[in-house]
């Protein structure tokens, strides 16, 4: 038996209008869990609302800072998918995020008992968090550390880069803030997840001598306020410091081999820098070097078809930084083009999340098989 999975986009600004044209891609016989990401500039409430009276199967999703869809990078509008009777989701709202212990308790032992109860299923997650929250490290190290061996995929809502406020679908008519939705599914099609990011350790090194964690603040480099020395290694002034170049020129954490990658969201008034993850003083950081994006990406999906040949979907959480790296460099059509090829459907994150880690610039997935396991 096959899987295929029901697309469904809309570039309506209406969200009454959106919802009916998703409603009537995706079709509501047979659907068990719908998966959407949307633009942040639609009414919430009408939206909201709108999904509730129209599905009433298990919907997740978040707000983006654009989407990927079956035209490949979407600026606008409602992307997602249907999964069929196939699929088996539990979503569990956590808010406020700082009082999350008792709630991930509970999804630990859900996921025993159904694990249990049903053993030979596969089974993923999927975590989308408020983007502006500051909560993803403490919170998916807590989750991957209790619930075992279940791989979790996501990524941080976005407001379109005004980090104002974003939010994710609580699946009861309401778009909440200081909250994350995390989705177990079940299934006995095979699944991969996997992460790629595309940049390596440059020469230039820094010593972070002065941080707030908590904050993600980068206050001092080298002694030195933050942002004026970060703009120097670049040859550039703190006022020439844009979205733009900070997604050219990350900041790269290494562990042996394994490059992870620490962006910088913003510089502030005063000179410190605002980070997308935690950051700690007494780190050593590299500016990073980019590797072909293309390549990259491309040699990602070859490698996750060794595992899955022939994915139904790939639900992907792909870095704003990198799309406006690939903006910027005229690359965004031929990484779409991939993205079609390989069937992602996906959003534009303020971060992402991969088993136990938040990471940075990186697209994380779940590749989902079209033929079910014997």
């Amino acid at each position: 038996m096959n899987f295929h999975p029901h697309y469904a986009s809309s570039e309506s600004t209406d969200p009454v209008a959106a919802v009916a044209e998703f409603a009537r891609q995706i079709g509501t016989k047979g659907i068990n869990t719908v998966i959407f990401f949307c633009s942040p500039d639609y009414n919430l409430e009408i939206l909201g609302q709108e999904l509730k009276n129209t599905f009433t199967c298990a919907c997740i999703g978040c707000t983006s800072s654009g989407q990927i869809g079956s035209e490949g990078f979407q600026h606008s509008g409602l992307v997602g998918i249907g999964l069929g009777s196939d699929f088996h989701t539990r979503p569990f709202i956590i808010q406020p995020l700082a009082e999350y212990s008792e709630v991930v308790a509970e999804i630990a032992e859900t996921i025993r008992c159904d694990s249990a109860t049903r053993p030979n299923l596969q089974r993923f997650s999927l975590l989308l968090v408020d983007g502006l929250s500051m909560a993803e490290e403490r919170l998916v190290a807590n989750l991957y550390q209790q619930i075992g061996n279940v791989p979790i995929i996501g990524g941080s809502a976005g407001d379109d880069l005004r980090f104002e406020r974003t939010y994710v679908y609580d699946g009861n008519g309401k778009f909440i803030s200081d909250a994350a939705v995390f989705a177990v599914v079940e299934t006995n099609a095979p699944i991969a997840s996997f992460k790629v990011q595309h940049f390596e350790a440059g020469e230039v090194e820094l010593v972070i001598t002065e941080a707030d964690a908590e904050k993600r603040l980068i206050i001092e480099i080298n002694g030195e306020p933050a942002a004026q020395v970060y703009a120097e290694a670049l040859g550039l002034t703190v006022q020439e410091l844009t979205p733009t170049v900070f997604s050219r020129n990350p900041l790269v954490l290494s562990f042996g081999d394994e490059p992870y990658v620490r962006s910088i969201q913003k510089w502030n008034e005063d000179l410190s820098l605002t980070c997308y993850c935690a950051i700690e003083e007494g780190l050593i950081v590299a500016i990073g070097k980019a590797k072909d994006p293309a390549r990259t990406l491309k040699q990602a999906f070859d490698k996750v078809h060794e595992t899955i040949p022939e994915p139904s979907v790939i639900i992907g959480c792909d870095c704003i930084l990198r799309r406006l790296q690939f903006e910027q460099e005229g690359l965004e059509q031929q990484i779409g083009n991939i993205m079609v090829q390989n069937r992602v459907v996906g959003f534009s994150t303020y971060g992402e999340q991969y088993n136990g880690l938040h990471v940075n610039q990186t697209f994380t997935g779940i590749a989902i098989g079209g033929k079910h396991l014997a």
